[in-house]
């Protein structure tokens, strides 16, 4: 899971002297990548506030413009209802018309109570109890359970971190079918109504020090898009939305990573976008590669996003030198990796080289990037040109990050582990406006669905709207 948050999985799967920095270089080297689990679906436009069928909402972009919806709140503020969720998943929300849908993972013995922050030492043995991994759809009015299905059970076959959850990987769905995947288990597939229609089963696959699987699926016109990096056999694959047929496969040489890939259609091309160990690598639609850049660090979580004509993405692994972040032109053929001098060239509009977050998947909003690093600070810089509007100002409160940023109605919104939520005015200059705090462990993104604000915690999922608002 995402080491200041560590990763969230799946189901398997300041000034200081030098000996501290030995130290930490110590902790970080058993430090897990935490996830904002994600998915991705094609597109760069903000929702008006309707569906939210992926990580981040239409177009992964995390954005919308909705005066109804609420910028504050506290357990009792602001909550329409609150709904307990079974055993244990970091993936997010997703919501079709008025139904949620989320995945979870349920052991039949009590399990170890997750710690926020950053530490080594997560890392636990296969455990011999029997989980549920269970897909559970919600009325979006009343947090009413409308159905849930069992769709594996059995004892995990691979371990995980402290922090990782065995359901990390977002569900995508398309409006007539709701795609649930976990990584180490496989892809199944209902309708609405909760029928399963189909499901694909991978082998279990091993993972760097046992940590997990995390990276979500992305649906693009008829074909879903599956991607995982592992320590194992790490593949992209190509699937039928309608009946789960292998459409095409490329085996890969990455070791693990948890940024799930993205589909960037362009003014020329449409292209499968995936960030993995030390490179990104960019697929055309039948599986062919088209690109390479190298010089991120060696693990990636944080996912792509495109707005405007620019693909984004970063890598930010806490124990690397390498952090950076990326604005890339459309067209790209070969190696277009930059010389250790330059931050621009013929395909890159613009690279940031110590800006990446670890986790958090960064959010474009007003021709503004804010990026949230794990530790609770903020920075923001122009979408177009990369220019530094601010640089790593500190939240206050809370401090570590594993959900992304989400942005509406001019403010930032960013969800501590600890649940406080931090407030921030959109602009060139960093004004925190209030915090909001649940008293909850937040490890999840959020989600947006009509006048309704989606929080996923440990045990609940809260849904937040203003007095006489309707779902």
């Amino acid at each position: 899971m995402r080491p200041s948050g560590l990763l969230v999985f799946d189901r398997q799967h300041p000034s200081v002297g030098l000996s501290d920095i030995v130290e930490f270089m110590k902790i970080l080297r058993h430090c897990l990548p935490v996830i904002s689990a994600a998915v991705l679906w094609c597109g760069t436009h903000s929702s008006p506030g309707g569906d939210w069928p992926q990580f981040r909402g239409p177009g992964a972009m995390g954005t919308v413009e909705n005066p109804n919806l609420p910028d504050t709140w506290s357990p009792t503020e602001n909550v329409a209802w609150k709904a307990s969720i079974p055993g244990r998943g970091w993936s997010c929300p997703v919501v079709q018309g008025k139904r949620i849908f989320l995945t979870t993972a349920i052991s039949a013995t009590e399990e170890e109570p997750v710690k926020e922050g950053l530490y080594f030492g997560g890392e636990r043995p296969t455990p011999s109890a029997v989980h549920e991994w269970r897909v559970l759809c919600l009325e979006l009015d009343s947090g009413k359970t409308l159905w849930e299905k069992t769709v594996f059970k059995g004892a995990p076959v691979h371990a995980r971190h402290l922090k990782n959850s065995y359901a990390s990987e977002t569900p995508v769905t398309d409006g007539e079918r709701l795609h649930a995947y976990i990584g180490n288990v496989g892809l199944f597939t209902f309708d609405m109504d909760g029928k399963e229609l189909w499901n694909r089963q991978w082998d279990p696959v091993k993972t760097r020090y046992g940590w997990g699987t995390a990276a979500s699926p992305i649906l693009h016109r008829d074909r879903i898009y599956v991607l995982n990096d592992n320590d194992s056999a790490s593949f992209l694959t190509a699937l039928d939305r309608k009946t789960g047929e292998v459409i095409w496969k490329v085996d890969r040489d990455e070791g693990s990573n948890w940024s799930p890939p993205f589909v960037w259609e362009n003014k020329l091309r449409s292209e499968i976008i995936t960030t993995g160990s030390g490179k990104v690598r960019s697929y055309g639609l039948d599986g062919k590669l088209l690109w390479t850049l190298t010089g991120l660090s060696s693990i990636t979580v944080s996912s792509p996003f495109a707005s405007d004509g620019l693909l984004y993405f970063g890598s930010g692994y806490v124990g690397d030198k390498r952090k950076p972040f990326f604005a890339i032109k459309p067209g790209a053929t070969g190696d277009i990796s930059l010389h250790e001098e330059e931050t621009t060239n013929e395909f890159i509009a613009w690279c940031q080289k110590g800006a990446a977050p670890y986790m958090p998947t960064p959010v474009l909003y007003h021709d503004r990037v804010y990026i949230l690093l794990d530790r609770g600070m903020l920075s923001a810089f122009d979408a177009k040109t990369g220019r530094q509007l601010y640089d790593r100002e500190r939240l206050g409160g809370a401090t570590q990050f594993t959900a992304s940023p989400l942005a509406w109605n001019g403010r930032i919104f960013c969800f501590s582990e600890r649940g406080q939520t931090s407030v921030i005015e959109a602009g060139d200059s960093f004004k925190l406006v209030r915090q909001n705090d649940l008293g909850e462990m937040i490890m999840a993104t959020p989600a947006i669905a009509g006048d309704s604000l989606l929080i996923r915690t440990e045990s609940h999922l809260w849904c937040l709207r203003k007095p006489g608002q309707v779902p």
